[in-house]
C-alpha cells in the first residue's frame, strides 16, 4: 500500500466535492441588515466611512427596504438619529419618532420582512452617551432603565417585531419585558445586545448614526475586550431576565465568545460584524489590497462557524446577490 494511506485532499480536489462536503453554509435568511433613520424627505446622504451605507430617511428607508428584501434580506435593523437631542433621549419617546414612522412604513410596504428596532439612548442625547448622565459625569443606570423601558414599549406600540436593546445597563432586558408584558405586547420579543465590547471597531458606525460620546468613552458600561467569563455572565443573566435571543458585537475579533456562548445558552445566538470590520474590508478591496467578495464570505463563514446563528452586517444585501450566483 503507499504512501500516504490517508488523503484529505481527496474531498477538495473540485469546487464540486468542496460544495458537497462544506460543513458550515451561510444562508440569506441568516443576515439582518441594519438601516439609518434621519429627518427629512428624499434623504439618501452616503456615509463617507462606510462605503454603500447611507443615511436614509423615513421615505428611503422604506424604498431600501423594498430593495433589500427583494433581493432575499429576511430582516432589518433599525438605528435613528433625530433631529432634537437633549439629556434625556426624549425625542425617543415620540410615538411618531424617526423609528416608529419607519417600522409602519416599512412593515405596510414590505409585511414579510422582520424589522427589529435598536434601542438605546446614544444618538438622541445631546452628551452622546447610552445612558442617562448625573452631574458627576457618572452614568446612572436606573433611571436610565427606565426609560429605556419606555423606548422599547414606544417601538413595540408601532409593530415592530423586535427590541433590541445595546445600551448595556444592568436588568434593562427585565424591565423592558415587564413593561411590554403589562401593555399588552408579551409576544413581542427581545434582541439583548448580551456581550456588547467596548470596542475600536465602531467609528464608522458613530458618523452613520451621529452617536459619538461629547465626553469620555462607554468603557463604564461596555465590556472589556480581555473577558470571556464576564460575558457568559451577562449572557446568562439576560436569559434569565427574558432575552429571547443574545447578541456578541462586535463578531469577527470575539470568535472565542461567539463559540463560548453558542456552547452556554439554548436560545438563537446573533453576531454583529460591525461597522469597522465592513469598513476594513471594503477599504482594502477598493485599493486591491484583497478581493472583497472572498473576504466578506471568509469572515461572515467564520462568524458562522464560531456559532452565530444569525448576523447582523451591512454585507447582507451583497451576499444574497452572491448567494445566487
Amino acid at each position: 500500500m503507499g504512501f500516504p494511506t490517508q488523503r484529505p485532499r481527496r474531498l477538495r480536489q473540485s469546487e464540486h466535492w468542496r460544495r458537497l462536503v462544506r460543513e458550515t453554509r451561510l444562508a440569506a435568511e441568516a443576515f439582518i441588515y441594519p438601516l439609518f433613520l434621519v429627518p427629512g424627505q428624499r434623504v439618501r446622504q452616503p456615509v463617507e466611512s462606510m462605503p454603500g451605507v447611507s443615511q436614509l430617511s423615513v421615505d428611503q428607508s422604506v424604498e431600501e427596504a423594498k430593495r433589500v428584501a427583494a433581493l432575499g434580506v429576511s430582516a432589518v435593523i433599525l438605528f435613528s438619529a433625530p433631529a432634537q437631542k437633549d439629556a434625556r433621549a426624549s425625542a425617543f419617546l415620540d410615538p411618531n419618532g424617526l423609528v416608529p414612522l419607519a417600522v409602519r412604513a416599512i412593515k405596510a410596504a414590505c409585511p414579510e420582512l422582520i424589522v427589529w428596532s435598536d434601542v438605546c439612548l446614544c444618538s438622541a442625547t445631546d452628551h452622546g452617551h447610552c445612558g442617562h448622565v448625573l452631574a458627576s459625569g457618572v452614568i446612572d443606570n436606573d433611571s436610565s432603565v427606565e426609560t429605556l423601558a419606555q423606548v422599547a414599549l414606544n417601538h413595540a406600540r408601532a409593530g415592530v417585531d423586535a427590541v433590541a436593546p445595546s445600551d448595556m445597563m444592568d436588568g434593562r432586558v427585565q424591565a423592558i419585558r415587564q413593561l411590554l408584558d403589562r401593555n399588552g405586547h408579551a409576544d413581542t420579543p427581545i434582541v439583548s445586545y448580551a456581550a456588547k465590547y467596548a470596542s475600536a471597531f465602531y467609528g464608522p458606525f458613530r458618523e452613520a448614526a451621529d452617536s459619538a460620546p461629547a465626553f469620555g468613552d462607554r468603557r463604564s458600561y461596555q465590556m472589556d475586550p480581555a473577558n470571556v467569563r464576564e460575558a457568559l455572565r451577562e449572557v446568562r443573566l439576560d436569559v434569565e431576565e427574558g432575552a429571547d435571543l443574545v447578541m456578541i458585537k462586535p463578531a469577527g475579533p470575539y470568535l472565542d465568545v461567539i463559540r463560548a456562548v453558542r456552547e452556554a445558552v439554548e436560545v438563537p445566538v446573533v453576531a454583529y460584524q460591525v461597522s469597522g470590520e465592513y469598513s476594513l474590508i471594503k477599504a482594502a478591496g477598493e485599493r486591491g489590497w484583497i478581493d472583497e467578495r472572498a473576504a466578506a464570505f471568509e469572515t461572515l463563514t467564520g462568524i458562522r462557524r464560531a456559532g452565530a446563528d444569525l448576523i447582523i452586517t451591512y454585507f447582507a444585501p451583497d451576499m444574497c446577490q452572491w448567494l445566487k450566483s
